[in-house]
């Protein structure tokens, strides 16, 4: 699932933020609301993107840049994916 949540930050990061927005809301995990919370941040939409912030355990008033955030979600799922599964 966290390579399917990178494919999804790399239409973010091609300005596809559409596309990205309708594939991650058929995910259902800590990441994925993240990255659907960094998506509505991109978006301008901070309230929603507060809202998914919290769902995945996020401090959205101690996050960076959207660069940053975008930067620091791709290392946790990239670990993610690394990680052999439970």
């Amino acid at each position: 699932m966290a390579q399917e949540l990178l494919d999804i930050l790399a239409d973010l990061r091609a300005g596809r933020w559409n596309a990205a927005h309708d594939r991650v809301q058929r995910h259902d995990s800590l990441l994925a609301a993240w990255l659907h919370g960094i998506v509505h941040l991109q978006e301008g939409d901070l309230e929603d993107a507060e809202n998914w912030y919290d769902r995945g355990g996020r401090r959205f008033r101690s996050r960076g840049s959207l660069e940053e955030e975008m930067d620091a979600f791709e290392r946790a799922a990239r670990q993610a994916a690394a990680e052999p599964p439970a």
